[in-house]
């Protein structure tokens, strides 16, 4: 990683978890491009914690004129709507009624593991992100958040069935892996990793490498004069090598979601 990605993670740790961290001087145009990864990434809070945390480092010196669009970006936050909490389901259909089914016999058993089946939420919104717009660090917060703080409430032995019977062992532990390599989370905080993926700081530095915000959702097809059917292609190749990147990690999920968004965006054609 260089300065600017070991920074911006840093900040986020420091944040997310108050984790005591040690900042590295840059200069005005590196911290500007730190702020471009926050404003892209969508983590600007958790940015916001870890930049009054670490207040007393003689290293946190960002410019004024930066501090002055940090606020004004929190007070278009506060106007706007909450960051979206939904997209708890699967695109396979077998593998969503499944997960329907596992909720709701959970919800009424005996010794039900609520702490269990938020745990599953989110790892089921964090695949959902990832096959759709690439990594959620939001997402992956709230996961960490949600370990650190409910972890010794969590029945782990569920949790892994339930990833195993919905195929998802390999992404929910890709998540695991970003916190342990990003975070500062020990394996041992996250049950549900049986071993760490090699790839996971690579996938990691590409996607925050990336300062051009996603918009791979907007692909669909329309039909011109001619009758014939066009769409946007750089958005379509986006989703195809992202389908590619995560098909190892959750192969019936990635070939699901992207056969249900070629549909999707087929049957949308107007007449």
């Amino acid at each position: 990683m260089n300065i600017i990605q070991r920074n911006f993670f840093k900040l986020l740790c420091s944040g997310a978890f108050n984790t005591t961290v040690s900042i590295e001087p840059m200069s005005v145009f590196k911290w500007y491009k730190l702020f471009q990864m926050v404003d892209v990434q969508n983590v600007l809070t958790t940015f916001v914690k870890g930049v009054n945390n670490c207040a007393k480092d003689e290293n946190m010196q960002l410019p004024i004129e930066l501090i002055q669009r940090v606020q004004d970006a929190l007070m278009e936050r506060k106007k706007g709507t909450n960051i979206e909490k939904g997209k708890v389901r699967l695109s396979n259909k077998f593998l969503n009624r499944k997960l329907e089914k596992i909720i709701h016999r959970e919800l009424h058993n005996i010794d039900t593991s609520i702490e269990a089946i938020e745990t599953l939420k989110i790892i089921v919104y964090n695949t959902y992100a990832m096959l759709n717009r690439g990594i959620s660090l939001e997402g992956i917060i709230r996961l960490g958040w949600y370990m650190r703080n409910k972890g010794d409430k969590i029945d782990f032995v569920k949790l892994e069935q339930w990833l195993m019977e919905l195929h998802l062992q390999r992404i929910a532990q890709l998540q695991g892996c970003i916190l342990i390599d990003f975070f500062y989370f020990e394996k041992d905080e996250l049950p549900f990793v049986q071993n760490i993926e090699k790839e996971t700081k690579n996938i990691m530095i590409r996607l925050v490498s990336n300062l051009a915000k996603d918009t791979t959702l907007d692909w669909s097809f329309t039909q011109n004069s001619a009758g014939f059917l066009k769409n946007n292609g750089v958005s379509m190749r986006k989703n195809i090598r992202r389908g590619f990147r995560y098909f190892a990690y959750a192969p019936l999920e990635t070939t699901s979601n992207f056969v249900g968004n070629l549909a999707k965006s087929l049957s949308e054609i107007e007449e």
